[in-house]
């Protein structure tokens, strides 16, 4: 089983927070242990990966 890290930026559609973090990818999932935004937001994000 193979664990790759990756540099993952997540930026809130409520009110464009921005986060910056290190995720684990396995089987194509991404973990990064985020579970919301400062504003409460726990759904409405955009996911971008850097490999």
């Amino acid at each position: 089983m193979s664990t790759t890290r990756v540099k993952v930026k997540i930026r809130c559609r409520l009110c464009g927070e921005k986060f910056v973090l290190i995720g684990k990818k396995e089987k194509g999932k991404i973990e990064t242990g985020f579970r919301q935004c400062i504003c409460s937001n726990e759904q409405d994000f955009e996911v971008e990966t850097e490999d």
